[in-house]
């Protein structure tokens, strides 16, 4: 059985992910902060024992972990527990992400420009988001590595590559998606593959909770993207795809995988 680690995988895409793994048959360690539903730093639904029970639910295995991926000691503990108790690790996917709570009462809502933007919303964006995948990324590439085979998986957005308020976001990820590129060429021959993955509008806790905003006629499910990581897990030429950034609709076509 394959072995996943989904890091930010309480709720949203992150939830969607471990799911998606799990039809896939896999065992999936989901971290977050939020260990039991009602009880974390975001009022909306989801935690890591839910979700690891959704995984388990769906056909493979769900381990559930508490971790703040702002702690680099406590993600290097985590990454040695799931090497300790499964002998690998297979997939990595960089779900973790921050910014978004002001949408739910987390903070002042802010709007407008980036001047009018909190400072501290660079850091949730950074630091919460392209800091800790580098984080995990780093640590799991030493087993995947000395393993010779493995696939890391960044969360990034159509932001990397046009303009999206705020500021922060936009260059958040086009950081990931420069940050994988880079890492892909380090990477190379080793057998182990990274890409960053461009949803489309996803129907996450919070994305529902601001519906009025938003038109979902196209959006997509968390799980349809936890299914496109399932695809490309389980395709043998994946270092074909080294370095790049993907799109999950367009992988839906290719893979021939569906939403709900």
């Amino acid at each position: 059985m394959s072995v996943a680690l989904v890091c930010g995988g309480s709720r949203g895409i992150g939830r969607g992910c471990a799911i998606g793994l799990g039809e896939a048959g896999m065992t999936v360690w989901v971290t977050g902060r939020t260990e039991e539903d009602g009880r974390g730093p975001v009022p909306l639904a989801g935690s890591v024992r839910s979700t690891a029970a959704e995984v388990t639910a769906a056909g493979g295995r769900g381990v559930p972990r508490r971790c703040d991926h702002t702690d680099d000691d406590a993600v290097e503990l985590l990454v040695d527990e799931v090497l300790a108790a499964e002998g690998r690790l297979d997939v990595l996917v960089n779900a973790v992400w921050g910014g978004y709570e002001r949408f739910v009462g987390v903070g002042p809502l802010s709007w407008g420009p980036f001047w009018e933007q909190p400072l501290g919303l660079w850091d949730s964006m950074h630091v919460r988001g392209v800091r800790a995948a580098y984080v995990a990324s780093s640590l799991a590439a030493r087993a995947m590595v000395a393993r010779g085979s493995g696939l890391i998986v960044c969360l990034s957005s159509f932001a990397a590559k046009q303009f999206t308020p705020p500021v922060a976001y936009g260059v958040a990820h086009a950081a990931i998606d420069r940050m994988v590129a880079d890492m892909a060429r380090e990477l190379a021959g080793t057998g182990v593959t990274a890409v960053s993955l461009h949803p489309g509008l996803v129907r996450t806790e919070n994305v529902l909770a601001n519906a009025e905003y938003f038109d979902l006629a196209d959006s997509e499910s968390p799980q349809f993207i936890g299914r496109a990581i399932a695809a490309l897990a389980a395709d043998p030429e994946i270092a074909a795809r080294n370095g790049r950034a993907l799109v999950a609709a367009e992988l839906a076509a290719e893979y021939g995988f569906t939403d709900d």
